[in-house]
């Protein structure tokens, strides 16, 4: 348990994987897209451009990881039309593709992982296996165009979806560039038929896509890159105070969320830019009144992938029996906190929320349960985001052996006075940095009426950022996974 996760998304000065949307590079790139997407009158001319476009983007730094995602691609187009040729083999086919895409995603993502834990493992028995790791750069975006690409050839195994004969349409699907890197994770059946159709230029929804852009750079820019200062200061420190570690995680609760709804954002405005409607993601994850509440609200993408292709299969809640209906969860979520990253603490992150589920479900609380009352309400809230928090402690902590020796330092009246001040600094500035999250609310809740409301909000967007945004912007966390 004492593999450490190299926590890295905040370093600056080292080469980046990609463009990031943050960039000068990415805004000139999406304006060029934009202005000659529009030019061409045919759909598929409007795909061909994309999908060149999508390649570029995504091997802009690193051609190589294009020769991913194009073995995704012929991989799974051909296993598409191969059920339904060959309709009697086609569970050959989806475990072919099943096999060729999770090879792909073990290799490269998790390889050095499970090495790792097999040398100390060998170690402990006495043995001094020499180091066998590979210095394999990991792809970034691998984890979510696998997925995506994956619910193509399920679907089309379970007949939902019929199998695809345009192959550029297709690989325009698994690389679609505003949602490539960090999703959502689209489903074939949303996805593919915005592609197949004609799209003409509609002004509103043209206008629509600059809230989004808006409301996604001022989440990412003034509110997750000025908090992460405060969370990488506390938990790169070798042994903070608890109080420290409990500002540091609230802080982290904040930037995550504005990092990565922040993207979805980005991704959705630049989509709608082109004429495509991407899903919505996050649902104000933090005020769940459950665990169950809080995965119908947080990465809604892959909490429903994860429900319909791997809960669902397992058994989900149909089982009859406790001890099973645990097992299917410890499964389900333990595979979720391992796609997160080559790390234990992700994994402990995921049976963590399998327990809260499983301990929620046995006391009548899960589904779509409601308190009858506000103070109900309001504890039901309050349990939740500090269980949350408490999640989130394990999902940051740069490893379990950290959080552990941190958690079993006990209680040090010396450290008090520092940890307060430090603390209330935290504190206060999280407060200041997250202002503009009740603005963006505002605007989005106004009516016709307010419209001026919404021009204001928007409009400071701009003011917010130049002003508050730091020299140089980090990589969206979720990059990396």
């Amino acid at each position: 348990m004492g593999v450490s996760f190299p926590y890295r998304p905040y370093l600056r000065g080292r080469k980046r994987a990609v463009v990031a949307f943050t960039s000068f590079d990415y805004l000139m790139f999406l304006g060029l897209v934009v202005a000659l997407y529009w030019l061409l009158r045919h759909k598929s001319l409007q795909n061909a451009l994309l999908l060149i476009a999508s390649y570029v983007f995504y091997g802009y730094i690193h051609p190589w990881f294009c020769l991913l995602v194009a073995a995704s691609t012929v991989l799974d187009y051909s296993a598409g039309l191969a059920m339904v040729r060959f309709s009697v083999k086609k569970k050959l086919f989806l475990g072919l593709s099943l096999l060729g895409n999770l090879g792909l995603l073990g290799f490269f993502k998790y390889f050095n992982f499970f090495a790792e834990n097999i040398r100390q493992v060998l170690a402990g028995l006495g043995l001094e296996p020499g180091p066998l790791t590979l210095h394999v750069l990991l792809p970034a975006g691998i984890s979510f165009y696998t997925f995506q690409s994956l619910t193509y050839t399920i679907d089309v195994y379970r007949g939902k979806v019929q199998p695809r004969r345009n192959f550029v349409d297709f690989a325009l699907f698994v690389c679609f560039f505003p949602q490539l890197m960090a999703g959502p994770i689209e489903r074939a059946a949303a996805l593919l038929p915005q592609i197949e159709r004609p799209r003409r230029w509609d002004a509103n929804r043209f206008l629509s896509a600059w809230p989004l852009l808006a409301a996604g750079y001022l989440k990412k820019m003034v509110i997750a890159d000025n908090v992460a200062v405060y969370v990488d200061k506390i938990f790169m420190l070798r042994q903070p105070s608890g109080l420290l570690l409990a500002c540091g995680t609230l802080a982290f609760a904040l930037q995550i969320y504005a990092d990565f709804s922040g993207y979805t954002d980005i991704a959705r405005g630049s989509a709608r830019l082109l004429g495509f409607d991407l899903m919505e993601n996050f649902r104000s994850p933090y005020l769940a009144l459950s665990p169950s509440d809080f995965w119908r609200r947080w990465h809604i993408s892959f909490s429903s992938w994860i429900r319909d292709y791997l809960y669902i299969p397992l058994g989900g809640s149909r089982v009859t029996t406790a001890w099973r209906y645990a097992l299917v969860l410890a499964l389900t979520f333990g595979l979720s906190g391992l796609w997160h990253g080559a790390a234990w603490n992700f994994v402990a992150w995921g049976l963590y929320h399998a327990l809260l589920l499983f301990t929620y479900h046995q006391l009548g609380l899960a589904g779509r349960w409601q308190p009858r009352t506000w103070i109900g309400t309001f504890t039901a809230w309050f349990c939740m985001f500090s269980l949350t928090l408490v999640g989130w402690a394990l999902f940051r902590a740069p490893s379990l052996d950290w959080l552990f020796r941190v958690l079993g330092q006990g209680f040090d009246l010396g450290l008090v006075g520092d940890s307060l001040a430090v603390g209330l600094a935290v504190l206060v500035s999280i407060a200041i940095h997250a202002l503009p999250l009740p603005m963006l609310a505002c605007a989005e809740q106004a009516g016709p009426k307010y419209r001026f409301v919404r021009v204001l909000a928007y409009g400071l967007t701009p003011v917010f950022i130049l002003a508050l945004a730091p020299d140089q912007a980090s990589d969206f966390i979720y990059f990396q996974f």
